[in-house]
């Protein structure tokens, strides 16, 4: 499965722990997301935020998801 937040992350070369510490989330939520579970609005904020990414940018990341 292709999915765009795991492309960017391995992108940027940070692991999954790393982007979870910088989004105030936990590993497993991040795990969940590259395998196309859904999450909060909330918690993709934090995770396009700690990507570098701007709010109105979120397609990017999770565009045609959710």
């Amino acid at each position: 499965m292709d999915n765009k937040l795991q492309r960017i992350r391995e992108s940027l070369l940070i692991s999954k722990a790393e982007l979870a510490r910088k989004a105030g989330v936990s590993p497993i939520t991040i795990d969940r997301l590259e395998k196309g579970k859904a999450c909060r609005m909330e918690t993709k904020r934090k995770i396009i935020l700690a990507l570098g990414y701007q709010l109105s940018e979120k397609d990017k990341v999770f565009g045609g998801e959710s």
